[in-house]
């Protein structure tokens, strides 16, 4: 997230009092008309008229960087005033696609300056030209101005030291800023603490972003938005949603930003009711549900289970140009297995006359590989490929793999990975080894794991999935091969994990887990739980516990997988007829399925299981789908 560096004007002069005409401006086709009256009456020497002139052209609304440019070029001895407002001018551009010429530029004219000898840079000068410096990363230069400033005496200024201290963060010189901070900072500077923030952030370093926001004197609404996106952006989710938590205790009330910035997290824990209170909180407090706020609320309501409200957010977004908000909700339909939903949104996007960008086909592919839409996955594969031109990434590849896959088109899939312009990552690997064992294809199988090991070899994935290939096949000697492999090199494979969240509490449970409060109360409805499947004729799937043991305790080890926890704890701890929506870390393996399917009926209860490809929505003994997963 950058952090915003309030800046004074260029400069404490106000020739406006001088030349009312220019105040009193109001176009720039009105402005070449004063322009042209200066130079026939010879006002146009006078250089607070250039200066003036030259700030309505650069800072005003109806602001025109181009004619500033010949203007300035123009000015026979430019005043400080003058070259401060180019400066300035070039250094604020926020035009996404000339940022980095106007910042260069910017450093330009700032040389000129030196070089014209005539005028000498001060307090005004410096912030400008080093905002231009941080945005284009340069360090060297940062060095220079550095040097520069210390030599005029200019770094006690408040706003010159922040935007040093800013030039080292975008750089990735934190120990330079960290320097710069400690021996000159200011109590009251909140910018200056939130670049610093800012900057431990982008390099990763939670907790020194961490120390040094808990020491601050003064926390601003900014403050709070950078920690929580970066706990946000660095996979703390469950440390965003506590900071969003504290800031609500304090006396800085949440904005536009910070909303965006804590939904990611939200969506990932799947913690729907504080999804629910932001929305809410937006819409009381007047904060507009734009594209960009309206995609994150549609990616929210996605990934926690509410796909309807979902689209409900989206048909109320006025302005639908922004592939963005198509993008969120193709690709929840996507996940919840609404492929035809997908399909019909995408049509729509292009009906409106809205260019789908590659992660729009990257969320139509997924739609059609979760409902095994192969012909018409080729097809849009094809169109964005031959028609529209678009250049296949790796996630277009994983779709496509994912797709054929899953279809059982293996021989396919794997011809599609080696004609491949780029090397294949692990997703890609993994996805194509999840359907040999799933069409039971052992000889492609071992090749594809091999690959994997060979490129990845500390990923547990790859070794997980052929032991299980092994172990469904009752090869326990090539099991235990790989185990040994993996204890050898200190592999581990990630434990499953279930979470649901209950009155703003998020519980997370584990395999076998009896750490919770209420372990015994849980212990006893996953007994009443198979009690009450066995009486309609269920049976454990132990083909489904890939370890050598006896029938038993392959049974018990079904027993207390971490969705049945989860879904365990939710019955004893709501009403009857409540839905449960239940998060996992992994894929759903097929008894937990079955079973599932069977609780919701037994127990009149919508289930909700999020796993780690898709959404599965359990009701009456059914699922959303359709046993294709």
């Amino acid at each position: 997230m950058n952090t915003i560096i309030h800046k004074p004007s260029p400069s404490p002069n106000h020739p406006s009092s001088l030349f009312p005409q220019i105040s009193r401006c109001k176009t720039t086709r009105h402005l070449k008309q004063i322009h042209a009256h200066f130079i026939k009456t010879g006002q146009i020497h006078h250089p607070l008229a250039a200066a003036e002139l030259l700030k309505f052209l650069t800072l005003s609304t109806q602001r025109e960087i181009k004619y500033a440019r010949k203007f300035f070029s123009q000015i026979h001895h430019p005043n400080c005033f003058s070259w401060n407002t180019i400066i300035r001018a070039l250094a604020d551009s926020d035009d996404d696609d000339l940022f980095h010429v106007n910042s260069l530029e910017a450093l330009l004219y700032f040389s000129h300056m030196l070089t014209d000898g005539l005028v000498e840079p001060n307090k005004f000068t410096f912030p400008c030209v080093l905002k231009a410096c941080a945005k284009l990363a340069r360090i060297e230069e940062g060095k220079q101005l550095h040097g520069f400033v210390v030599k005029l005496g200019l770094v006690s200024d408040e706003f010159v030291r922040s935007n040093l201290v800013r030039v080292y963060v975008m750089c990735g010189a934190m120990k330079d800023a960290h320097v710069l901070f400690y021996q000159t900072r200011l109590e009251g500077n909140v910018v200056l603490w939130n670049v610093m923030i800012d900057g431990y952030v982008r390099m990763g370093d939670l907790r020194a972003s961490r120390e040094l926001f808990d020491s601050m004197p003064n926390k601003s609404v900014v403050s709070w938005n950078v920690m929580i996106s970066g706990c946000a952006q660095n996979g703390h989710f469950k440390e965003a949603i506590e900071m969003f938590h504290d800031m609500q205790l304090g006396d800085v009330p949440p904005n536009y930003v910070t909303l965006v910035s804590v939904l990611p997290a939200v969506s990932r824990l799947g913690a729907i009711e504080l999804g629910k209170w932001v929305h809410l909180f937006a819409e009381k407090n007047e904060i507009e549900i734009d594209d960009v706020l309206g995609s994150a609320l549609i990616d929210m309501y996605s990934k926690c289970g509410s796909i309807d409200k979902a689209v409900q957010v989206f048909e109320g977004i006025r302005n639908k140009k922004n592939p963005i908000t198509w993008s969120a909700i193709i690709g929840g339909l996507a996940m919840h297995g609404r492929a035809r939903d997908a399909l019909d949104h995408f049509w729509r996007m292009q009906q409106a006359g809205v260019t789908p960008s590659d992660v729009v086909y990257i969320g139509v592919l997924s739609a059609c590989s979760h409902a095994g839409l192969v012909e018409e996955g080729r097809s849009i594969y094809y169109h964005m490929v031959n028609i529209v031109g678009l250049l296949p990434r790796i996630e277009h590849y994983g779709c496509m793999v994912d797709l054929l896959g899953r279809a059982g088109c293996l021989e396919e899939a794997e011809q599609l990975i080696l004609n491949m312009p780029v090397k294949p990552d692990d997703v890609i690997l993994k996805a194509l080894l999840g359907a040999c064992k799933m069409h039971g294809n052992i000889e492609m199988g071992e090749r594809i794991a091999k690959f994997l090991m060979g490129w990845y070899p500390h990923d547990s994935g790859s070794y997980v999935a052929l032991s299980n290939m092994f172990a469904s096949e009752g090869n326990w000697e090539g099991v235990v091969k790989v185990r040994l492999k993996m204890k050898e090199l200190d592999i581990r494979k990630d434990p499953g994990c279930s979470w649901i969240e209950l009155d703003g509490v998020i519980h997370e449970f584990l395999v076998e887990d009896d750490s919770h409060p209420r372990a015994e109360g849980i212990h006893s409805m996953l007994e009443e739980m198979s009690d009450r499947l066995r009486s309609v004729g269920y049976r454990p799937n132990t083909t489904q516990v890939l370890l050598n043991m006896d029938e038993k305790e392959k049974q018990s080890a079904l027993h207390y997988h971490s969705e049945k926890i989860a879904i365990a704890f939710g019955l004893i701890s709501t009403r009857p007829q409540t839905p449960l929506q239940i998060v996992k870390n992994l894929r759903v393996c097929e008894d937990c399925h079955s079973s599932i399917k069977l609780v919701s009926k037994i127990y009149n209860r919508k289930i909700i299981v999020r796993d780690r490809k898709r959404f599965h929505h359990f009701e009456n003994g059914s699922c959303s789908c359709m046993d294709y997963w």
